[in-house]
């Protein structure tokens, strides 16, 4: 497997993939009408654009000329000495084979380079991944929950790891 950093032009990869991997992972987390709402909140075009405009770096995943997984994160977040993970996704049927670990590595060896001391992320409360960045070193610091619009609120434990 490798991994590369992604460019605008990878941005339709990143949206494909997000359609392909959420409603298998969130149907039984968060309604099907949020899926939709948030993919489109934060998978168009539009917004994985801005997103990279706005010091977010995505990683793909690529293993046998396909991409099975992505990440993005950004370093120093919030001005302080925290990389913070806002995306980790691999395929459903890649999961378990050390792909999101590989992702995770990558971002911490990042982290470290520019004297990060934390790594960050949210994960919704009923994510099975809670236990997979467990597993990695990662420690629930607090609950948190964020209003995305629209009705819907993400249910999240905010979860940290010393570097």
């Amino acid at each position: 497997m490798k991994i590369v950093v992604a460019i605008k032009e990878h941005l339709p990869i990143i949206q494909q993939l997000s359609h392909r991997i959420w409603p298998v992972s969130y149907k039984d987390v968060i309604s099907e009408g949020q899926i939709d709402y948030m993919l489109n909140m934060m998978y168009s075009l539009e917004s994985l654009e801005e997103q990279l405009q706005n010091n977010k770096i995505f990683i793909l995943a690529e293993e046998d000329n396909s991409f099975i997984g992505f990440a993005s994160y950004e370093v120093n977040f919030d001005g302080l000495q925290k990389t913070k993970i806002h995306k980790l996704y691999v395929l459903p049927q890649t999961q378990g084979k050390g792909v999101g670990k590989q992702l995770v590595d990558y971002i911490t060896d990042i982290a470290s380079e520019n004297q990060n001391t934390f790594l960050q992320l949210a994960v919704n409360k009923n994510n099975k991944a809670k236990d997979f960045y467990l597993k990695i070193g990662f420690q629930i610091a607090h609950e948190a929950v964020f209003d995305i619009g629209n009705g819907y609120v993400m249910d999240d434990y905010v979860m940290e790891k010393k570097l």
